[in-house]
């Protein structure tokens, strides 16, 4: 073969790799959404009350049109009340933490980064634990209102320390295990000085994470922000894939890397944030399945976005599912069934990774 030939070979090759790989995409992203769907059907059927994906259906219907679901009130309350909501916030914050384990690694080039890195969960902790121990605000709105404004804060600080360090990415990250252990440290202080044994035990299981109490407005409110920040996510995927390979590559392509940083920081930490405030802290989803996501589009950011927020939600709904059927009539806190589940996931993509080197 000639070398012209040989060139234009090569030339013809490396234009349809990236067709390939967007088909495929398209088909994973078009698959996800399909097992994202049924997943949630059957995840609301699961538990002791005897109840079919028709059954949910019909409720659903019955809900929009006004119309008789053609179940008991029990049946029907089970599933609009009780589950459906708790399996769509599950999906909602499983796909937010996993967009924003994208971001934070891409953006801090770290692949230990996760959504809890900035301090962002200690914060929202401390700001729950003094709304339930010290009575600042009553109910679950009081609880999530002061988890939001703790993580605000806990998020403010870190900026502010960065800044003053000098605002690179190694400083944000340092930035952020100060006021973790900080903020981690308050609310001991709190739950050791104030709290009571059943106050200590509510704590402690919000802390390890759970949606037993959510609500349609968690749903909103949660889906509203999440959507928000992942449009905004793959807005600035063509800077996320810049920033892969450094903070003066990303300048030399034109990018304002301080504005750029400083709008993704953000937005990962109002998503952290309102998932935290709802759900407690949740751990590990925003660490592994961003790289679950890569092994399967590759890492351009705009496939691995879509593609990360889709399996986070897939696998928080069956991960919910489980926490809250294993140990029936107990439940295990979602944050600690995402442990048992994320360890050995992390082990083998980190074997995987080693086996490719």
């Amino acid at each position: 073969m000639s070398r012209s030939g040989a060139v234009a070979r090569r030339t013809t090759v490396t234009t349809r790799r990236p067709r390939v790989r967007l088909s495929r995409a398209w088909a994973l992203g078009c698959g996800a959404a399909v097992v994202l769907l049924l997943s949630v059907a059957v995840a609301v059927t699961i538990g002791p009350s005897d109840l079919s994906p028709r059954d949910v259906a019909s409720v659903v219907a019955a809900r929009l049109t006004g119309g008789e679901s053609g179940l008991t009130r029990i049946q029907d309350g089970i599933v609009w009340d009780l589950r459906l909501p708790r399996t769509l916030l599950a999906a909602s914050c499983g796909a937010g933490l996993a967009v924003c384990g994208v971001v934070l690694q891409s953006l801090l080039r770290n692949p230990l980064a996760d959504p809890f890195v900035l301090g962002i969960s200690s914060g929202a902790s401390t700001g729950a634990v003094a709304i339930v121990v010290l009575g600042v605000g009553a109910g679950s709105i009081g609880l999530a209102t002061g988890a939001f404004v703790g993580a605000v804060v806990a998020f403010g600080l870190v900026l502010v320390l960065a800044a003053a360090a000098g605002g690179t990415t190694d400083r944000v990250v340092l930035a952020g295990v100060a006021a973790t252990q900080l903020f981690s440290a308050l609310t001991a202080f709190i739950v050791f000085t104030a709290a009571d044994a059943e106050q200590t035990r509510g704590v402690l299981f919000w802390l390890l994470g759970s949606l037993a109490t959510a609500g349609w407005t968690d749903v909103t409110v949660c889906t509203a922000v999440v959507l928000l920040g992942l449009v905004v996510c793959l807005a600035s995927a063509s800077a996320l894939d810049a920033f892969t390979f450094g903070s003066d590559a990303a300048a030399t392509l034109g990018i304002d890397v301080g504005k750029v940083r400083v709008l993704l920081l953000t937005v990962t930490a109002l998503m952290t944030a309102v998932i935290v405030s709802t759900s407690g802290a949740i751990g590990f989803v925003g660490l592994v399945l961003p790289h679950v996501a890569r092994a399967l589009v590759g890492v351009r950011h705009r496939l691995v976005l879509p593609i990360s927020a889709l399996v986070g939600a897939v696998f928080l709904v069956w991960v919910d599912t489980a926490a809250r059927t294993v140990l029936d009539p107990q439940e295990l806190p979602v944050g600690v069934a995402t442990a048992l589940i994320g360890v050995p996931a992390f082990v083998l993509v980190m074997l995987r990774r080693k086996a490719v080197r």
